[in-house]
């Protein structure tokens, strides 16, 4: 492949997953958005011309809200107001004010583990504030470490959280296995990770190398075992501490809130099955 064509394959719009559509009948859905924006991809590239993907950046950063159009806006502040819930308040240029109509919705669409996510918000500031707006964002944050059959009882809460479109924890599970073929359920498991709010790790015990595994396995897993340090690594890597699920056999459960215990995380932030 040239790189010109890897040049133009790298600006293609990314179609969207269902899993990122909020269902909430917006117009335009982010599915209106993809097409139009591919529509201007292809006569951008059938013309061999970038100039013309400009006509989308120059529509994002007008202040005015438009129908057809996401637009840019930047963060001026996070406010933590529980422990799951923050407060983000968007700069509007000058004196521009939103002019929604009483319980009228906005969609917001940004970037969450490297998918484009979209989401409807109604927003908490007046109607008539100038030059901000705010909403109201919950986040909360779980932590599922399974060893073996202990996957069994993460499934119906990962499979509730992704059925629930107004559900928005960010879920890490880690499934420790002994070799790559003894992983339960892949398909499902890989279907579940493509949520924006979903990641999935695996530990493989009895592996030595990722080369052999599939590509789409070897970012996400680690050989050996799940020790002190990789733990430490996953807890850093999440967002907030997060409430911590633990299921195995008695030495796994007994190893994990040891290793918990060590990262920082308190015995009343775990349960273990």
């Amino acid at each position: 492949m040239s790189g010109n064509e890897d040049d133009w394959l790298a600006l293609k719009p990314q179609e969207p997953s269902p899993s990122q559509c909020c269902g909430s009948g917006c117009k335009p859905c982010i599915y209106d958005v993809y097409e139009k924006e591919l529509a201007l991809w292809e006569r951008a590239k059938a013309k061999q011309d970038k100039s013309l993907l400009m006509e989308k950046k120059e529509q994002s950063n007008n202040s005015e809200l438009n129908p057809d159009t996401f637009t840019a806006f930047n963060i001026s502040s996070v406010e933590q107001l529980t422990e799951d819930t923050y407060q983000y308040k968007f700069e509007l240029l000058g004196n521009s004010s939103l002019r929604l109509s009483l319980g009228q919705h906005i969609v917001l669409r940004g970037v969450v583990n490297g998918l484009e996510v979209q989401r409807a918000y109604t927003p908490i500031s007046p109607g008539n504030a100038e030059g901000y707006f705010e909403v109201l964002m919950k986040h909360g944050e779980l932590l599922m470490l399974a060893s073996g059959t202990g996957l069994a009882p993460m499934l119906p809460i990962l499979q509730s959280i992704t059925d629930d479109e107004e559900d928005e924890t960010f879920v890490t599970l880690v499934g420790c296995f002994r070799t790559f073929d003894k992983i339960y359920l892949k398909p499902l498991l890989q279907d579940l990770a493509r949520y924006w709010n979903i990641r999935i790790f695996y530990v493989l015990s009895q592996e030595t190398s990722l080369e052999k595994l599939p590509w789409s396995y070897q970012e996400n897993t680690y050989t050996g075992r799940l020790n002190e340090d990789l733990m430490k690594t996953i807890i850093n890597s999440c967002r907030r501490k997060p409430y911590v699920l633990i299921c195995g056999s008695s030495t796994f459960n007994e190893d994990m809130s040891r290793y918990l215990k060590a990262a920082g995380i308190e015995e009343n932030s775990c349960f273990v099955f």
